[in-house]
């Protein structure tokens, strides 16, 4: 067992293995070309397991990958029109509770929970799929007009506080809704340029 010892530590503190110098496959002879490759007679697992790139424009599938790249980088141009979206509807979702109008126009809370509901999911659907939500973009600018009309309609004799909160909500989802719509306008025309080059 000592002698186990004694040769595995041997082993251990012997100096390393001298590293052959071998000719590259495929190079011409001696007296043409020095270039030789520096390689070791002990390899570790990860040089064996890299590989050289290889040119990817020589793939059969190469229009199809970068048809899909852009289709799935491309749709995302504004990644800031998503929180603030979600952000609006969230607040018009509570806004019930934070304006304190939720025991003289019952109407009205049912009515900016649902819408506010609507609008938070508009936002995590633009997060989530952006290339198919962008084209609901006019409808958060409908949304946001009938936020703005709605205190008269909806609910009974609202006051200041209830207009007001409405009718800033209203124009941001407004303005939010032209914003994604101007973005989605400008993908479809980078869109149609690229598929035309």
């Amino acid at each position: 067992m000592a002698d186990l010892f004694h040769r595995r530590r041997a082993k251990r503190s012997s100096p390393p293995e001298q590293a052959s110098y071998r000719r590259e496959p495929g190079r011409p002879g001696a007296g043409e070309d020095t270039s030789y490759r520096r390689e070791t007679t002990q390899r570790s697992s990860v040089a064996e397991a890299s590989h050289p790139r290889e040119d990817l424009s020589t793939h059969p599938d190469v229009g199809e990958m970068r048809e899909r790249y852009n289709r799935v980088l491309g749709g995302h141009d504004v990644a800031i029109m998503d929180a603030p979206v979600f952000l609006i509807g969230l607040f018009c979702a509570v806004s019930p509770w934070i304006v304190h109008f939720t025991t003289t126009q019952n109407q009205l809370l049912v009515h900016n929970v649902i819408i506010g509901i609507a609008i938070a999911l508009l936002g995590w659907g633009f997060a989530l799929t952006p290339h198919r939500m962008y084209g609901l973009s006019w409808a958060m600018c409908a949304i946001g007009t009938w936020l703005v009309i709605s205190p008269w309609i909806v609910g009974t004799h609202p006051d200041k506080g209830v207009i007001a909160t409405n009718a800033s909500i209203g124009g941001l989802t407004i303005l939010m809704g032209l914003l994604c719509a101007a973005v989605a306008a400008k993908a479809r025309s980078r869109r149609a340029r690229a598929r035309s080059a």
